[in-house]
């Protein structure tokens, strides 16, 4: 069983026991009480309801807590710049300058030389008066609902809803196979194998959001990913 679910042993004997401690929250004991129902045959809907009876509705989860990273991410501090350097090649610069210029003005006869005939400022073309703004001068224009799509490597359980909890996928998405979904306010998914399946939130590509076998619990908006 915990090699079909991909739930470990110790968490499935303690569900066997009517304790959830072991899951991690509310959300998962019920993605994990239909994982199990699915591989046994059995209508998880009435053992869903009975959960929800005794220890009440899931509580979701943020993006940012999920994908918090495990291990701490070493910045790299400022170097000050090498102003030595900088100095040494403007210098080289400066002398090559000059060298064309002493050339340049040794090949060219006084006597001979004819004057550059100037353009006149008719023939100019006129300028805009208004400059284009650049590009990050322009202001974003706020997202007004929540994309999601989900591509799975290889096959994996999911469950989506949307900020209602009403439900948009619930089922298994085999490998290669990917789906979207378009929610107003928010879209909640539980993932059975973390490491299976790559996300892309609002057009940015977040890849895999865990690793084989584990099972998330996510919730995204339309100002998520953060920089979106």
């Amino acid at each position: 069983m915990s090699e079909r679910t991909r739930i470990r042993a110790s968490v499935i004997r303690g569900i066997e026991a009517d304790d959830f401690a072991s899951c991690g929250g509310n959300f998962y004991a019920r993605g994990h009480i239909r994982s199990i129902a699915k591989v046994v045959g059995i209508d998880p809907e009435p053992l869903i309801r009975e959960f929800d009876r005794k220890y009440g509705a899931l509580e979701p989860t943020s993006a940012a807590a999920a994908f918090e990273s495990e291990r701490p991410v070493k910045i790299a501090e400022p170097r000050s710049p090498n102003w030595t350097a900088a100095m040494a090649v403007a210098l080289v610069l400066v002398v090559l300058y000059g060298i064309v210029r002493v050339l340049d003005g040794g090949a060219t006869d006084p006597q001979t030389a004819q004057p550059v005939a100037q353009p006149s400022r008719a023939a100019l073309p006129a300028q805009s008066a208004t400059a284009t703004p650049a590009p990050d001068a322009v202001a974003a224009v706020p997202r007004k609902n929540v994309q999601l799509r989900v591509k799975a490597k290889r096959s994996s359980w999911l469950n989506v809803r949307d900020e209602k909890g009403r439900q948009l996928f619930s089922g298994l998405l085999a490998s290669g196979k990917s789906m979207e979904w378009t929610a107003k306010k928010r879209i909640y998914i539980l993932i059975g194998n973390g490491g299976g399946v790559e996300l892309t939130v609002n057009g940015k590509k977040l890849g895999s959001p865990g690793t084989d076998g584990q099972v998330l619990r996510l919730d995204f908006g339309p100002g998520d990913p953060e920089g979106t």
